[in-house]
């Protein structure tokens, strides 16, 4: 039950990345046609947002798909790091949008350019409806993973982004301010550069083997040791395969010289531990005894 309810689930959030992906590439292709006709470098900003955005959305649909494949033999992990590395991906191409338009926008403030406010104001609605349209379809969700979350987010701006160029057309009809379009297009890259940022640190921690912010090895080490039994860890290990898999090795040094079925209640107590305190998903521990103790059988 509970496996068709998970099934169930993915086959949704499949279909609603699709729908999504469709809808932002309508999006962009209206965005640079408008956006070449009216002259407004804000329009093609948000339309060259949308294409990344669009692609955020493709990479995140083949990332989910690959990420719920079977383990294998040869491929222990799944693919589930797949999802990690459409994030990273990602997240590269929008910084390098983002500083593209910011000199766009520079250049477009030294030599000014007559732009048509009714292109703007029209394909900056289509790209708000369309866009919190998606976000709505993502909005259940986008807390499953890393890179879901990245394209439901993407969306969100997409939303906020099309809502500035409508802002910026109204300022150009009411007032002629065309120096609003390129102000327009550097608040949009600085939004973008901003919002990037922390999903690049995050994927590339990931895909880096990096121990979670959230966890300070110094402290997990300390904790173990106070279990009874203990006498130290070391060689500590802890990274995460997913967003949301933490994965813990260590080697742990015993008091006492016990047999293998006699560590099971020190294995299950330091598995408690990481599991409560840590939220770490995945744990493997070495027993080990040294003759330096001078115990039994050395």
């Amino acid at each position: 039950m509970g496996h068709d309810h998970a099934h169930h689930h993915h086959h949704h959030s499949h279909n609603r990345l699709g729908i999504t992906f469709l809808l932002n590439i309508v999006i962009t292709v209206a965005q640079v046609i408008g956006g070449v006709i009216s002259g407004s470098l804000a329009l093609i900003s948000d339309a060259i947002h949308n294409l990344s955005d669009g692609v955020a959305v493709l990479l995140a649909y083949i990332a989910d798909r690959l990420g719920h494949r079977e383990k294998t033999a040869k491929h222990s992990f799944g693919y589930k790091r797949a999802e990690i590395l459409a994030a990273f991906i990602n997240s590269l191409v929008l910084i390098a949008i983002s500083f593209y338009l910011m000199i766009e926008a520079v250049d477009r403030f030294a030599n000014p350019q007559e732009v048509d406010f009714k292109w703007m104001l029209g394909l900056g609605f289509l790209g708000f409806v369309a866009n919190g349209f998606s976000v709505f379809l993502l909005h259940d969700d986008h807390d499953s993973n890393l890179n879901v979350k990245a394209a439901y987010l993407h969306l969100l701006g997409d939303a906020l982004t099309s809502l500035a160029v409508i802002v910026g057309a109204v300022f150009i009809w009411a007032w002629g301010w065309t120096w609003i379009d390129p102000l327009v297009t550097l608040l949009i890259s600085i939004y973008l550069l901003v919002h990037t940022y922390q999903l690049l640190k995050e994927s590339t921690e990931i895909l880096m083997q990096f121990a979670p912010s959230s966890i300070d090895p110094d402290v997990v080490k300390q904790k173990l040791e106070g279990v009874a039994g203990v006498k130290q860890v070391y060689h500590i290990h802890i990274w995460r395969l997913t967003d949301h898999s933490i994965h813990f090795e260590a080697h742990v040094e015993l008091n006492a010289d016990l047999q293998l079925s006699q560590t099971r209640s020190i294995d299950e107590a330091m598995n408690e531990v990481l599991h409560h305190d840590f939220n770490i998903t995945h744990v493997t521990l070495q027993f080990e005894y040294s003759c330096q103790n001078g115990g039994k059988g050395c």
